[in-house]
């Protein structure tokens, strides 16, 4: 057997917040949304109407701070 890997709390809630922001994704698709475009509009505004209750994407997405939606954005677009 391997060895145990220990993981920080916060790369547990960025594995998190980047699922979700998959979920939403595909969730927004499945209504017809462009789901970057409404991502980029709540991100931007706070508003979370710009978010589709549709298999409750909204609050998924809410029940994160969106400046660390956006950490976790850049973060994976900078390691690829």
């Amino acid at each position: 057997m391997g060895e145990t890997k220990v993981y920080e709390s916060s790369e547990f809630q960025d594995a998190m917040i980047s699922q979700v922001i998959k979920e939403v994704s595909q969730s927004l698709e499945e209504r017809g949304y462009n789901a970057i475009n409404q991502i980029v509009g709540y991100l931007m505004s706070g508003d979370p109407g710009y978010i589709s209750s549709h298999k409750e994407a909204r609050s998924k997405i809410t029940k994160f701070e969106r400046t660390k939606i956006l950490e976790v954005l850049v973060k994976d677009f900078l390691q690829k």
